[in-house]
């Protein structure tokens, strides 16, 4: 079974689309859709082998854990894909307790152009400008992959830093 946030319709409502072309339908799924209940009805009629969830970030706390159930008591894997953090390096919820509650993590690598490993995801307005403001949702590809250390995590997060003395030169 595949599932898609709802309110993610860049490739068609329930369309999950890969970075290389390849698309599949899913089930769209909303904050208040009981991932437990979906799977497990569908289950019943029919056996499901694996759960995929795209833009796991945008899960709630309440269906991560409906996710581990179903690992747990209907013995089906669940992988699911997404972010950690968002444009200011603040994680997203559902993130948060995948990252607490999942039993094997495996990431998958992007490059920034630096060419170091990139882990953030840096937001762009539409003439290539970063932004360090605004709602942690914004459906797009106006994103840029960085390292942390391109992203300056200081000047993005609102989390507030004291200046360190290799500032002050």
């Amino acid at each position: 079974m595949l599932f898609a946030p709802a309110f993610d319709q860049r490739e068609g409502l329930g369309t999950i689309k890969s970075r290389i072309g390849i698309s599949a339908s899913a089930h769209v799924f909303f904050k208040e859709t009981d991932l437990f209940q979906a799977i497990n009805g569908h289950h019943n009629n029919a056996q499901v082998h694996a759960v995929f969830i795209d833009e796991a970030q945008f899960l709630t706390p309440a269906q991560v854990l409906q996710l581990t159930v179903v690992c747990d008591r209907l013995n089906i894997p669940v992988l699911t894909y997404g972010l950690r953090t968002d444009f200011r390096g603040e994680p997203f919820e559902g993130s948060k307790y995948l990252l607490a509650w999942s039993d094997t993590l495996t990431e998958i690598r992007t490059i920034c152009k630096s060419g170091k490993k990139a882990t953030m995801s840096a937001r762009l307005d539409q003439d290539g400008n970063r932004i360090f403001e605004g709602e942690q949702i914004d459906i797009g590809y106006h994103y840029e992959p960085m390292a942390r250390h391109m992203f300056q995590l200081d000047k993005a997060s609102p989390i507030a830093c004291k200046e360190t003395p290799a500032d002050r030169k």
